[in-house]
């Protein structure tokens, strides 16, 4: 999102309002997104920023700290002037839910600031902080009115990791329910604002010649990656009491699932779009927890080379236990219990400290029988896929067979590539743009619902209970830079399959 388009509604007035501004998802994602948003002219007429520090800052001290992080982390050449009047309409107040009085104080300093610059009343909330703090926040906005919709609207966007496992996310699901309604609440996923994310629903839905397609009549199977070449590195502390299944997979790599797997939307709106999607995580069958341990592979890096960088051992990094018994690399085998999927394996893959940086949803259609080329020289046939690449490169790959030229046949596996970049001219963004835009103007389409979330963590459970009895037993060492554990290979090969190679 670059420029504006005539197709573009400007938000309504509206403040907001940041907690967690002083942290690093603000400077590095939320103000170099309101910048390129200003860029584009996609910014209310009537617009602040409230960043909402616990220890006492100025606002001109915030507006030098939010600057220096605009600067180091901007996605595109600053413009003085944009930056300029995009944070001189920020300013820092003072509250701490340990305190609860503090945000008494700061309604009151809020709603001055609203007079002020003609905002409305409409407010909204992002707490970029550790989840630990959502609840607490979010009550004490719900005790002093600040989360009340009376003429104005109000909307809290919450961060992932959106609870710790099923209990902890329905326990959070009914705690912000109890203050406020559902269309209020983005649970936000910066997958999702991803063109090529988004694009699967119009690559599917958009074109006649894939839809028919997209069943268990079709389509062998599906694997969904998202590899990283970095390690922990300054996250030991967190990632040690989190994991890879817990970091990725109820978030990223379901959305990415849900967008591939769902039924068409009635109509392309939030309520269908969101229904559709929590049918199908519904739908991934529950899985005992000894058929978790069975189709699942757990791993942990040890020290090694990813590209020019030296990583340690995992159980070395900082603040990591010395005996952690953390996964760094997770593979999955999930079935969807429905007709369109019947028999149709998903493989969900992700890990820390691989050999390449690579975010991609590959879709492999059934083997055409060759039987007609058994005279030939044809021994088998080039795997026919439909890979959406992600990261690092957006586009999308489709691999068929053709005729090598020549005066006998002989058969070889070729490739179309679409890339966006060769076909569109975008400026780099951060991925957050498209969703704080939408928070803006009240379309959560992109954002996921209650039942999703818990959908989604009901699918994992097994898995974290099945490993947490495990302990390290069943823990693959895999070396950094390599492909991830050996046993990741097996969980394919069992099936007669294998994951699609790096390069």
């Amino acid at each position: 999102m670059t420029e504006a388009s005539p197709n573009k509604q400007k938000p309504e007035p509206c403040s907001f309002v940041i907690f967690g501004a002083t942290g690093d998802l603000t400077h590095r994602l939320v103000i170099p997104a309101l910048y390129n948003l200003a860029a584009g002219d996609l910014l209310p007429e009537k617009f602040c920023v409230v960043g909402i520090a616990r220890k006492g800052m100025s606002s001109d001290a915030m507006r030098d700290s939010l600057m220096k992080g605009l600067k180091q982390y901007k996605t595109r050449p600053l413009d003085d002037a944009i930056a300029k009047r995009l944070l001189e309409c920020v300013t820092s107040i003072e509250a701490d839910p340990k305190e609860p009085h503090s945000f008494d104080g700061m309604r009151e300093r809020l709603e001055k600031l609203e007079a002020n610059r003609a905002t409305g009343g409409n407010r909204l909330f992002y707490l970029a902080t550790p989840p630990a703090a959502f609840a607490p926040i979010a009550r004490q906005l719900g005790r002093t009115g600040m989360l009340r919709e009376d003429g104005a609207w109000r909307r809290l966007v919450v961060e992932k990791p959106f609870g710790t496992d099923l209990a902890s996310a329905r326990a959070l699901n009914d705690e912000l329910l109890r203050l406020m309604n559902e269309h209020q609440i983005y649970r936000i996923d910066h997958y999702l604002g991803k063109e090529t994310v988004q694009n699967i629903l119009v690559l599917r839905f958009a074109n006649g010649m894939f839809e028919p397609i997209w069943n268990r009549d079709h389509i062998d199977h599906v694997q969904i990656t998202v590899d990283e070449k970095i390690g922990v590195g300054h996250r030991g502390s967190f990632y040690d009491s989190t994991g890879a299944l817990r970091d990725m997979v109820p978030n990223h790599l379901f959305q990415l699932l849900s967008l591939v797997a769902m039924d068409p939307p009635t109509k392309f709106n939030a309520r269908g779009v969101r229904s559709e999607k929590a049918e199908v995580l519904a739908a991934i069958q529950t899985q005992s927890e000894e058929e978790a341990l069975k189709n699942s592979v757990r791993g942990q890096y040890q020290a090694g080379k990813s590209g020019e960088t030296e990583i340690i051992d995992y159980r070395r990094t900082p603040d990591v236990h010395p005996d952690s018994t953390t996964e760094t690399y997770i593979a999955l085998k999930l079935t969807i219990d429905n007709w369109r999927w019947a028999g149709v394996p998903f493989y969900l893959r992700t890990g820390k400290a691989l050999g390449i940086k690579r975010t991609e949803v590959a879709i492999k259609f059934k083997q055409a029988p060759f039987a007609m080329f058994r005279d030939t020289p044809v021994d088998r046939l080039s795997q026919n896929y439909l890979v959406i690449a992600i990261e690092p490169t957006e586009g999308i790959t489709l691999q068929f067979n053709t005729k090598v030229p020549g005066p006998t046949i002989s058969i070889d596996g070729v490739e179309m590539k679409f890339r966006y970049k060769d076909y569109f001219q975008a400026e780099p963004t951060t991925g957050y743009e498209t969703l704080i835009y939408d928070c803006m103007i009240g379309d959560n389409i992109l954002f996921q619902r209650a039942d999703s979330v818990e959908a989604g963590w009901q699918a994992v459970q097994p898995f974290l209970d099945a490993w947490k009895k495990a302990g390290s037993k069943g823990l693959e060492p895999y070396r950094a830079g390599s492909e991830g554990p050996d046993a990741a290979n097996e969980l394919l090969r069992r099936d007669g399959r294998s994951w699609r190679r790096f390069g």
